[in-house]
């Protein structure tokens, strides 16, 4: 039987749950993220059912955007990219304009019993939209969870990382920066966007353990 997500239930409130000094963070063991052979590219149909039974098994899958960076003031921008998804045991990357089945993409996106976790989602719902015709489904915006833990200030995913699981997060400009719409991406590229999505799901877990957080 799939599991669904439940009814809303409050986050556990860490003891310290602030943000370290940027030499705290620097001392902190680095953010051990999911290597490459468990990170997996959705270009076809067996690898797309694959990917939605991983998920359609997790309730709470992390979830994340690139886009194409843009260097020219008043530019817009034509992403997203590339969607990422990651369980606690493998990521799947789906490359929008490269072999994407857009069934695939729009059951992830649109399911009420696949809660999404990240961080930002309000930065992703409206370029989703305006690129794919897609939704945001049920879904849950981590730095906003920390709010109501008891941390006063909005944060990203990095922060997070160091003020919940106590390690460092490195996000290397060199793929923040990066060229998103790539025909073949980059390992370094593979390994940042499944890791950002992996890590939004390790915070979202040590904060609410094994409830099931409140779904938008």
């Amino acid at each position: 039987m799939k599991p669904t997500a439940s009814t809303e239930a409050p986050p556990r409130r860490e003891a310290s749950l602030q943000r370290p000094s940027r030499e705290a963070i620097a001392r902190m063991p680095e953010f051990v993220g999911l290597p490459l052979e468990r990170i997996h590219l959705v270009r076809d149909e067996p690898a797309a059912a694959r990917a939605w039974d991983a998920l359609a098994r997790s309730v709470h899958v992390g979830f994340d955007t690139e886009s194409k960076p843009v260097f020219v003031r008043g530019q817009p921008s034509d992403g997203p990219h590339v969607v990422q998804f990651a369980t606690r045991d493998e990521a799947f990357i789906v490359q929008v304009e490269h072999g994407l089945r857009a069934e695939f993409l729009r059951a992830v996106l649109e399911s009420h019993d696949i809660v999404k976790v990240g961080f930002g989602l309000r930065s992703d719902r409206a370029p989703l939209r305006a690129k794919t015709g897609i939704e945001l489904g049920a879904s849950v915006d981590v730095g906003r969870r920390l709010r109501d833990a008891g941390y006063r200030h909005e944060v990203g995913l990095k922060a997070a990382v160091a003020i919940v699981l106590g390690q460092r997060l490195r996000k290397p400009k060199s793929a923040t920066t990066s060229n998103w719409a790539l025909p073949r991406l980059r390992p370094s590229q593979l390994l940042y966007a499944a890791n950002d999505a992996y890590a939004s799901l390790l915070v979202y877990e040590r904060l609410f353990g094994d409830d099931r957080g409140p779904a938008s």
